[in-house]
């Protein structure tokens, strides 16, 4: 190595040490630029009709759906539907979530938009992230269906990890279990609360839940600071930063704090955390960048564009190619690029898969106006 270039590579290899060092050390609260305490006392929670989370409780009234092909999204959604009267299939979540059954993956944010947009009635649906066993508890108590998303690799499974959806309706502090309608295994599914805390954390531990607009009010004291998504994003950063430092080999934990990085607009730090999630602890699972795609988001906005394109690469070799968000994130790089022509066809590709992914809508029609004028 000459010595020019070996002085770079030992500055580059500097400045990721000090930036994982101020990720890993510094207290997130110092990132915040405002931070929102609006946690609701216990006697400001029984003014509103809510009660503290007894050692176990269940709710009732679901119908249960085995999932079609790739449909454990819908199929979820659905099911927690039905606690409302819902009366559906998950034929009509997923005509309008994923057109091409071959899709691979419904984002949270796309299960919330369904509901709250396409669903007759006043049942209403909100996500966070960074919730725990007290959150699940909470809502459950309450009357509130909790879904998670986690991941999914039981003993026995020859397909290697995947993501997979769970509507929660029950649990036990004694058993230290909850119990789940699971779109793959059947009804009253249980899982381990040490299972929950593992494979709920692959997914940055989000969660949706469902509820009566009527109830809104008590849905917003129950999140308490979570309420505001910044706030509920540094607290999440927090428990990712923790992860981390108890193990600092797992790729799921920094893969946690570049996400909610990328949620509080950081992105080079969120580049810096997405790195080493691909490098530590045998890097990621091959399936991740079907469900969560933080890392091409970071990258394209610090203009690495040539790692968003490779990671693109990787996923449609790895069936990727059913899904839409590897053409759109793909468009933002080759237009970052300046390879308009090559935009364009990434933002159609996206659309021909999905017609109602509309960030891919908004880039094209954005594009196609900026090259018109």
């Amino acid at each position: 190595m000459k010595t020019g270039t070996r002085g770079l590579f030992i500055m580059k290899r500097l400045l990721l040490l000090s930036v994982l060092l101020i990720i890993v050390l510094v207290p997130v609260t110092v990132f915040a630029q405002e931070t929102v305490q609006t946690v609701a006392n216990a006697e400001d929670l029984a003014a509103l009709g809510l009660v503290p989370a007894p050692p176990a409780w269940s709710l009732g009234n679901f119908n249960h759906e085995f999932q079609g092909w790739n449909n454990c999204g819908p199929a979820t959604i659905t099911m927690g539907l039905s606690h409302f009267g819902y009366g559906f299939d998950q034929t009509r979540a997923q005509q309008w979530l994923k057109p091409n059954i071959e899709d691979k993956n419904v984002s949270p944010w796309q299960m919330v938009d369904f509901v709250n947009t396409q669903v007759a009635g006043t049942t209403r649906a909100l996500y966070r992230a960074g919730g725990d066993l007290d959150t699940l508890r909470s809502f459950i108590a309450n009357g509130f269906p909790v879904l998670i998303e986690a991941g999914y690799d039981p003993p026995g499974n020859t397909q290697g990890w995947m993501g997979h959806y769970l509507l929660v309706v029950g649990y036990d502090d004694a058993t230290q279990r909850i119990t789940s309608y699971d779109s793959f295994l059947g009804p009253n599914v249980p899982y381990t609360y040490d299972e929950i805390r593992e494979d709920w954390s692959h997914f940055n531990r989000t969660y949706i839940v469902l509820y009566d607009i009527s109830r809104e009010a008590q849905v917003h004291a129950l999140l308490g600071d979570d309420l505001d998504t910044t706030q509920n994003a540094i607290n999440a950063l927090e428990m990712a930063r923790a992860d981390a430092i108890a193990d600092p080999e797992n790729p799921f934990a920094w893969f946690n704090m570049g996400t909610n990085f990328v949620a509080l607009g950081m992105y080079q730090e969120a580049a810096v955390a997405y790195d080493q999630a691909r490098n530590v602890g045998g890097g990621l699972p091959f399936r991740m960048l079907w469900y969560q795609f933080g890392p091409f988001e970071a990258y394209n906005a610090v203009g690495r564009y040539g790692d968003t394109i490779a990671l693109a690469r990787v996923n449609l070799d790895n069936g990727g190619e059913f899904v839409e968000e590897t053409f759109y994130y793909g468009g933002i790089a080759r237009q970052g690029m300046g390879e308009t022509e090559r935009a364009i066809s990434n933002f159609q590709a996206a659309l021909n898969f999905n017609p109602n992914f509309t960030p891919a809508r908004v880039a094209l029609d954005e594009l196609v106006a900026a090259t018109s004028t």
